[in-house]
Parts: C-alpha cells; sequence; structure tokens
C-alpha cells in the first residue's frame, strides 16, 4: 500500500492484490463496495491521517477507483470543504468506479501463468455455467512478458451470462483496460499459443 498526498484536499492510494489479500478480501467484493471494503477504506483514511494529517472527520468525501491492467488499484480520495455542502462524517462516501466494462466485441484477460488459465478452464468446465464455454469459440491465447493473454471477439452470450463469465474469469485474471490497442500489440509482439476456441481446447487436452 502507498499513499501520496496531492494536494491539502486530495490524496492518492495504491493498493495490490496483495495488500486485499491481507485483509481477506477478493476482487469483486473490493469493486462491489462491501462491508469489508468499506473497513479497509476507512482503515487507509486513518493511515492518511496519521502521516499526512488528511483529516476526514465533518468532510464529504468523494472517492474514485480505477484498476489497472496489471493488478493495482488507484484510489483518488477528495475531500470537500464543510463550508461548500453539509456536515458529513468519513462514512459518508461517494465512490465514482472507472473501471472499464468488458465489451462482448472484444476482450482481453491476463494470466499470470499457463496454469492458471487451465485452473480457469476447469473451474468453468465444472461449474454450472460450463454450457457457456460453446459460445466462447471465437478465443485465441497469447503468451507476451511471460503473461498468457485470452481474446474473446464476438461472443455470442446474452449480457447477463457474459457478465457471469467476467465476474468468473476475473477471478482467475486480469481484465485488460483498452483491450482494442493491446490486441494489436499481442499480434505484433505475441506468441500464439492456441489460434481458436482457446477455452475447449485447454479443457479436451489440459484438464
Amino acid at each position: 500500500m502507498k499513499i501520496e498526498k496531492l494536494n491539502e484536499n486530495k490524496i492518492r492510494i495504491i493498493l495490490n492484490l496483495d495488500d486485499l489479500k491481507e485483509k481477506n478480501i477478493d476482487f469483486h467484493s473490493f469493486m462491489s463496495n462491501s462491508l469489508e471494503s468499506q473497513d479497509l477504506f476507512l482503515d487507509m483514511l486513518d493511515k492518511a491521517e496519521e502521516q499526512f494529517g488528511f483529516i476526514t472527520k465533518d468532510y464529504k468525501l468523494i472517492i474514485e477507483a480505477i484498476a489497472t491492467s496489471d493488478g493495482n488499484f488507484i484510489l483518488t480520495v477528495t475531500r470537500i470543504i464543510p463550508s461548500s455542502m453539509p456536515s458529513a462524517t468519513n462514512k459518508d462516501l461517494q465512490v465514482r468506479r472507472k473501471l472499464s466494462h468488458p465489451s462482448k466485441a472484444l476482450s482481453i484477460y491476463s494470466f499470470n501463468s499457463f496454469d492458471d488459465f487451465c485452473e480457469f478452464c476447469t473451474y468453468l468446465d465444472s461449474s454450472p455455467f460450463n454450457k457457456l464455454t460453446e459460445k466462447l469459440k471465437k478465443s485465441s491465447l497469447y503468451l507476451y512478458n511471460q503473461n498468457y493473454f485470452l481474446i474473446l471477439g464476438n461472443v455470442t452470450l446474452s449480457l447477463k451470462d457474459f457478465k457471469t463469465f467476467h465476474c468468473m474469469i476475473t477471478e482467475f485474471a486480469t481484465y485488460i483496460i483498452d483491450s482494442n490497442i493491446f490486441a494489436s500489440k499481442l499480434a505484433e509482439y505475441g506468441r500464439l499459443i492456441i489460434k481458436s476456441n482457446a477455452i475447449n481446447t485447454c479443457i479436451k487436452h489440459f484438464k
């Protein structure tokens, strides 16, 4: 965890997955504003007060949360001066999330290892949602900078099913923001591992 003071009324907090694991918080609990993530926010605010004198009592706070492609989380906390709006406690939080939503036209997910990719495929195949794989045939797997990248294109899942799939896969991988740009990089510099139907190929041969 790293805390930076940007100005008198704004700080930046940088977290990684290890910081969340220490608090027994997973990615989805953190981004869904769960009670655990709220407790973590308040702990971070206490540390900001200790380190920088960033007092939040009687201020209204706006928190902008961004998830980056390398697995970090950047929180920008802005306190609104009391004279500009009614008094509020530091538990009165407005959270604006800047997570890019996955696109059914093109989405890319990054796995730390091939074993992680295989573990996800096995998990999906043994889950009640294993039939989703039939509509994920337009998929390929690339190796780039020692990470494995699953590219999904023209997904025919319903929006509800695609959101379910996204929640499942992000337990094992990181969604890549600006997937269109990154796809060009993979095509030029990456090594193609599985050309098509990557998930079902893994289930069939590596399960």
